[in-house]
Formats: C-alpha cells, structure tokens, sequence
C-alpha cells in the first residue's frame, strides 16, 4: 500500500479553512436567529396591540337633510318656542274650531304639490289618515330620532318598511286643522320622545358614535 506523504503547509491549511467554515456557519445561523426573534416581536407587538383594542369608537356625521326636495318651498309657519318674543309667539299660534293652539312642529307651503322625503335612514312605525291632520307618517331612527309627517296628499310606504334618506315617501297636501294654509308640509321632529324645533335640527351635521366588540 503506497502511502501519501503530506507536504507540511497542507494540514495547517486544511485547519484554517475548517475553523473558517465553523465560523462562518455559526454566523448566519446567530444572524437567522436574530431575525427570526425580532419579526416575532413585531408580531407579537402588533397582534397585541389589535386584540388589546376592545372597544374602537368609529365617529361618523350624520346630517340631517330637508323634508323635501323642492327648492321653492318655503316655512309657512314656525315651531312655536316658548322663549320666543311674543310677535314671533304669535307667528306660531293655530287656532282651529274655535281653538288657539301652539304648532308643535314646522309646516313648509309650496305653491305646487311637492315631494315628501325621509329625513334620515330609518323604519316607518305608523301610517294612517286622521280626519283632522290628513295622512299622517312616522319613521323611527337611530340615536332616539322621530319624524313624523302630516298633511299628506299621497303616502308611498307602509308600517313596517325600511326607509332610506332622502325616499319619497309621499306628496305635499291639505288638512282641516291647517286648512288656511292650502298645500303644505306639517313635519315634527322628537328627540328621545321630546318635541324640538326642526329648524335647528335641519341641514346640521350630528355626531354618533358607535361601540363594536372585536
């Protein structure tokens, strides 16, 4: 058997590159792991952030449109406000079958028949036909919001539809306890069952909020 003789430089080359190699290895195994643990810090860290957040607020504004479309349409007669000097008091009075009445709500005349229209999205809850008021609707919203629509020549929707804002929901028209007033818009506005001024309501922007669970 011939045996191979090593010239004296070999071996400790062969070390050299070995003990390299080790190295080098080690390195990016280290370099691996460090990435690895910072990516699941982010992980970690996002991911808690998200799950820690059990109740996000998501504001929204909401306005408040016209209960109509016309532009020609225009306040026969106003909401009467008890802080309201007296000729403006006097402004807002009924007076129907011998009765002087305070308006609990806005009447909007136009010279035509209009389009009625919701003032927000909601549900219609009552829709009927009063001798005195005419074709009367109501629709329930969100917040504790009632709209209530009277005076109505025509009605498009029943109790139980879902109602979008700005649907027609019927047509301008008389009634006898406005009777003076010809075709008109008798509109109500209710916040948590009590009675408001539209006006100050109408066209302004209201801020909700809602709470959701992840």
């Amino acid at each position: 058997m011939r045996r191979i003789k090593l010239k004296p430089y070999v071996l400790p080359t062969l070390m050299i590159v070995a003990i390299v190699s080790v190295m080098f290895g080690t390195a990016i195994i280290r370099t691996n792991l460090k990435k690895n643990n910072t990516e699941d810090e982010l992980t970690s860290y996002v991911t808690s952030t998200v799950l820690e957040e059990k109740e996000p607020v998501i504001k929204e504004s909401t306005m408040i449109v016209n209960p109509y479309t016309d532009t020609t349409v225009s306040i026969g007669k106003n909401y009467y406000d008890y802080k309201a000097d007296s000729a403006t008091q006097e402004k807002s009075i009924i007076y129907h079958d011998n009765t002087y009445m305070q308006n609990s709500g806005t009447d909007f005349i136009g010279e035509k028949t209009f389009d009625i229209v919701s003032v927000l999205d909601g549900s219609v809850t009552d829709v009927k036909e009063d001798e005195t008021l005419g074709k009367v609707v109501e629709i329930k919203h969100d917040n504790g919001y009632v709209s209530i629509y009277q005076s109505l020549s025509e009605v498009n929707v029943k109790k139980g539809d879902m109602v979008t804002q700005g649907q027609v929901i019927g047509k301008s028209g008389t009634n006898e306890l406005d009777k003076d007033m010809g075709n008109h818009l008798h509109f109500e506005l209710y916040i948590n069952g009590k009675v408001v001024d539209p006006i100050l309501y109408l066209n302004k922007e209201l801020q909700t909020s809602e709470n959701k669970e992840q």
